[in-house]
């Protein structure tokens, strides 16, 4: 008996189940058991009754998830960090263990308050479930990603509420149907846990055809611009010898030279109005100070033949440090730079800075092979040039709905989005990247344009339908027209940006008032 009641073989079955769950219904997997991934977890947890097991049953289930839905991070430690491929599964079971250790945070709070507050079972239930989606939405992850997502990434309506309460407010309300889940499952076997199933998934029809009518709703553009996006798959071993002067400069930039001709050449009865180059796209250094140089020179000249303005990746300086950065340039169908350009401002963990290292400057010396980077200023303007107003990302900028809301009451008409993916493999994480970067669009109902190293590249409309997809690891050029808005409406989650996170701890002050009234009562 006290087996079973500490977790017994059968019991243990149930965090290894949420795992499951949780795994396959992640991009690039449909939703499938996104309402109802964590009621095996939160059955396991309801039946323990030691904290130890608590905390082991919570990251069981997050420690399987991520091998699931985030085993890219292994090709990334292989390529990106050059370990062999033990080595990199090692790291890959390390990263398991730590990627998501929310999931048992969120277990010891809601098992200490419980044991400490008696809880009645129903206040246990809501407390459960709200810990556990503050804890998602709070959760520290270099790639934050989060359960709303997946309704995008599996084209089911639902998703368009993200102008309502964003992918972030989609992530709680889909943790929050787990709740009534639970309690159907609990009593499957009478009337009213079949009225609740019932319930839930009738809830999800009206959900879903309030998405339909939300996009049905959305104001015809007014506007169109007809874009040449590039990818020319530039391997990573000769970008980083471009990037150390060691040859392959003038190579890479012939390549996107020649893939933006012949894309020219077959669509020569067509106005393009831009054409765009991925992140760092460009093998050299780009502004007012480097226009001389030998690369600038031949990009200019290239420009300026076919007349056709370009928005590229490049590096820069930064002026006041001296320091590289990774920016964003706009240059006219002359080839002139058109000031400002933008540099990136939330730099890439160990990539581009070091943490810490403002306080402790030795660090640099342990690690000198990471990238030193300066920091751009933030979203505050945006890339005009021809009447355009643009917002500009640098790869997982893309991932906070924060630095897109700021691009959106800049005024942005549409979102210029240049990455590369090339340190991640072709199955899973360049679409979840994809999906979480045209999200914004959704959110905020804009236009985003993605252009990548290596794919997918693509366009997305304000209803978030997704024109043509570039191939993986293929070098490809794709015509656009692109329909928008010269001054598109404010949606309800960029007024009330902070309204979900509101609700969540107001609720979460409330149930822990009640549940003290009733203790000291």
């Amino acid at each position: 008996m006290n087996n079973v009641l500490h977790g017994g073989p059968k019991l243990w079955f149930l965090p290894v189940l949420s795992g499951i769950l949780i795994g396959t219904s992640y991009i690039p997997f449909p939703p499938w058991a996104s309402l109802f991934c964590f009621v095996p977890l939160w059955l396991f947890w309801s039946r323990q009754t030691r904290l130890r097991d608590v905390f082991l049953g919570g990251l069981t289930t997050s420690f399987i998830f991520t091998l699931i839905g985030f085993n890219w991070v292994t090709y990334m430690l292989h390529e990106f960090a050059h370990l062999d491929w033990p080595v990199a599964v090692l790291g890959m079971i390390f990263y398991g263990l730590i990627a998501h250790l929310y999931v048992p945070l969120a277990g010891i709070l809601w098992f200490i308050g419980q044991r400490k507050f008696k809880w009645s079972e129903r206040l246990s239930l809501w407390l459960m479930a709200i810990i556990t989606i503050l804890c998602e939405a709070y959760s520290f992850t270099l790639f934050d990603w989060n359960f709303g997502y997946s309704w995008y990434g599996a084209s089911i309506p639902v998703y368009q509420w993200a102008e309502v309460i964003g992918f972030s407010g989609l992530s709680a309300a889909t943790l929050l149907c787990n709740l009534p889940l639970y309690i159907a499952w609990q009593k499957r076997k009478q009337n009213s846990g079949k009225i609740i199933l019932a319930t839930v998934i009738t809830g999800f029809i009206v959900l879903n055809a309030g998405g339909l009518w939300l996009k049905a709703r959305l104001p015809e553009p007014d506007a169109t611009f007809t874009t040449l996006l590039v990818q020319a798959s530039t391997e990573n071993s000769e970008k980083l010898a471009a990037e150390l002067g060691k040859g392959y400069s003038n190579e890479i930039l012939r390549r996107y030279i020649t893939l933006t001709e012949n894309a020219l050449k077959t669509h020569k009865d067509k106005k393009i109005d831009f054409a765009m180059w991925p992140e760092t796209a460009f093998p050299g250094l780009l502004g007012e100070q480097f226009k001389f140089n030998e690369l600038p020179i031949a990009l200019a000249e290239f420009l300026h033949a076919k007349q056709l303005p370009l928005i590229t990746g490049a590096y820069s300086v930064d002026e006041s440090s001296r320091l590289i950065t990774n920016s964003l340039f706009v240059l006219n169908k002359d080839g002139d730079v058109v000031p400002p350009h933008y540099s990136k401002t939330i730099l890439l963990a160990f990539g581009e800075y070091i943490p810490g290292e403002q306080f402790f400057p030795e660090i640099r010396n342990w690690l000198p092979q990471t990238g030193h980077f300066a920091r751009g200023s933030g979203p505050t303007h945006l890339l005009k040039w021809n009447g355009y107003k643009m917002g500009a990302q640098i790869c997982y900028e893309s991932l906070f709905p924060g630095f897109s809301r700021s691009l959106a009451e800049l005024g942005a008409q549409f979102i210029v989005n240049a990455t590369n993916d090339s340190w991640y493999g072709s199955w899973q994480e360049p679409y979840q990247h994809m999906y979480m970067t045209l999200a914004r669009g959704v959110e905020f109902r804009r236009p985003v344009l993605r252009v990548t190293n290596t794919g997918i590249s693509t366009v997305s409309l304000a209803s978030g339908e997704i024109l043509e997809r570039s191939p993986i690891h293929q070098p490809w050029a794709g015509l656009y027209e692109v329909p928008y808005l010269k001054s598109p409406p404010v949606t309800f989650y960029q007024t009330w940006f902070w309204l979900v996170p509101g609700l969540l701890w107001g609720t979460l002050v409330f149930l822990l008032a009640m549940g003290f009234k009733k203790a000291s009562g």
